[in-house]
């Protein structure tokens, strides 16, 4: 599986890209307007994602906006729920404004940092993605 982390702290990047690394191909964007290019850029390529762990509060184009423009080029193309990319937004906000947002917005599910490895996977799995055992 292909996976984008799009998220601006190096920190947490790189941690996710340890935690999905064994899952397949991982990039990494630092704002929403990377975000989407990379995911136009994979589609084009008919390389497209499976995952985008997706942090919200970025400058530029927050998480949000990205989102929603994501959802908007999968509908410019045809591409129709559950058939898309799978979006686990990963942010430190827990307030529910955001959290009700993000699912009108399209995402599939919601982490609060710091990510927990084992809840990543947990709702990867839920959402049908292959997950391999999570090592600790």
């Amino acid at each position: 599986m292909r996976s984008l982390i799009v998220e601006d702290d190096l920190t947490t990047r790189k941690l996710l890209q340890i935690y999905l690394s064994d899952c397949g191909d991982c990039f990494a964007a630092i704002n929403g307007h990377e975000a989407v290019e990379a995911f136009e850029y994979a589609l084009d390529k008919g390389e497209p994602y499976g995952l985008i762990c997706l942090d919200i509060m970025m400058p530029g184009m927050n998480g949000h906006e990205a989102l929603k423009a994501i959802r908007k080029v999968e509908s410019d193309r045809g591409i129709k729920r559950p058939d898309g990319v799978k979006v686990i937004m990963t942010t430190g906000l827990s307030d529910d404004n955001n959290v009700t947002r993000a699912f009108e917005t399209g995402c599939e599910a919601y982490l609060v940092k710091p990510v927990d490895k084992e809840k990543l996977f947990e709702e990867m799995e839920k959402l049908g993605l292959v997950a391999r055992q999570v090592s600790e």
